[in-house]
């Protein structure tokens, strides 16, 4: 590759490995445990085979679709991932720039360096969604939901699958911690401190006592719609729409909570099932390419998000590499449509990928 552009999603992440300090790397490539659901997240789009059908009118293939009615270049949004100026200085808002560069949503983190009223003041505008945790004292809660209405977010994501930060034992072999420069403002606004925040304060903060009801009272009270990230089950698919999600996020956290689940994707099948059309579902975990997300598209995804891919063009060439990587991700899809015979995402079928895995 020397003296050559990345030309993938692998080139970007070989390069931002080089280039980051080996703890900073680890929190962010890293997973729980042995790492076993991390990497078979991965492996999960190798275990299916996509079914290509010819002789359809594919002069004019567009990747564009919508979510939550909102109009996306792509059924690929940018997942949250924290404290993104440990790769870059602009950080969440160089990775704001990128998504609107190419007309996909951005979902910011709670732990994110960049207060949503930062990203809303340094980015072009474009649909951008605020993930959240919800924390023992509401007060908190709705302070961070309503910095993200008043600055024109479109949608809370509601991460359910971290009571408790799971046990990442690269964090642990590094001895990583933030640097003091480092922190989570939204939250630390929201606590009332002028201190730095650390992730261990914030998760002493998060209410593992939260239940069903007190979902559904927040999806009431909320203006926004309320997604529902960290769905693994068929049953947990049911009970989130029953208490008022608008839409469904498969995901085990990227494999960083609970090593040993199944991979995201073979979660899908089941909850979509359960949900039945009620809702739209979304995938997270694992996707690197183009024709990962005609895949997860193929099993029911109404849309898949990416973190740390976008996040390797981040650190490999700021803005200019996060934008590279998801025109790089929209570029393969599109290719991945055309052969598969399919104009736009919503022609993918469930006929255009082999329902059983395939295990080499």
């Amino acid at each position: 590759m020397a003296g050559s552009e990345p030309i993938n999603v692998a080139d970007y992440e070989r390069l931002a490995e080089r280039r980051l300090e080996p703890g900073a790397h680890g929190y962010f490539a890293g997973g729980a445990g042995a790492e076993r659901t991390l990497r078979d997240n991965v492996a999960a789009f190798g275990r299916r085979r996509l079914r290509p059908r010819v002789l359809v009118d594919v002069s004019r293939v567009s990747t564009a679709t919508t979510v939550l009615g909102t109009p996306v270049s792509m059924p690929l949004l940018v997942a949250p991932v924290a404290f993104q100026r440990l790769v870059d200085p602009d950080g969440e808002v160089a990775m704001a720039r990128a998504a609107a560069a190419v007309g996909t949503a951005m979902c910011l983190s709670t732990l994110a360096t960049s207060r949503p009223s930062e990203v809303a003041a340094g980015a072009p505008p474009g649909p951008r969604w605020f993930q959240l945790y919800c924390f023992r004292d509401r007060g908190v809660t709705r302070a961070l939901i309503e910095e993200a209405v008043e600055h024109g977010f479109d949608a809370i994501v509601l991460t359910v699958d971290a009571p408790r930060a799971g046990r990442r034992e690269r964090d642990l072999r590094t001895g990583f911690a933030l640097p003091a420069d480092v922190s989570a403002p939204a939250v630390a606004a929201a606590v009332g401190s002028e201190e730095p925040i650390t992730v261990k304060e914030v998760f002493d903060l998060v209410d593992p006592a939260l239940e069903w009801d007190d979902f559904a009272a927040l999806a009431s009270d909320c203006r926004l719609p309320i997604v529902l990230k960290g769905v693994q089950t068929a049953e947990d698919g049911r009970l989130a729409v029953d208490h008022g999600a608008a839409a469904i996020v498969v995901s085990n956290h990227g494999g960083r909570q609970l090593d040993g689940v199944p991979a995201s994707l073979d979660l899908l099948g089941e909850v979509v099932e359960a949900v039945a059309g009620r809702r739209e579902v979304l995938v997270d975990g694992g996707v690197r390419r183009g024709s990962d997300v005609a895949v997860a598209l193929a099993l029911g995804a109404r849309a898949v998000l990416a973190g740390r891919a976008p996040l390797w063009g981040l650190a490999v060439d700021g803005e200019r590499g996060a934008r590279r990587v998801l025109e790089i991700l929209r570029s393969e899809l599109e290719l991945a449509l055309t052969l598969l015979g399919c104009s736009s995402p919503d022609a993918v079928t469930a006929e255009h990928v082999r329902r059983e895995p395939i295990f080499d």
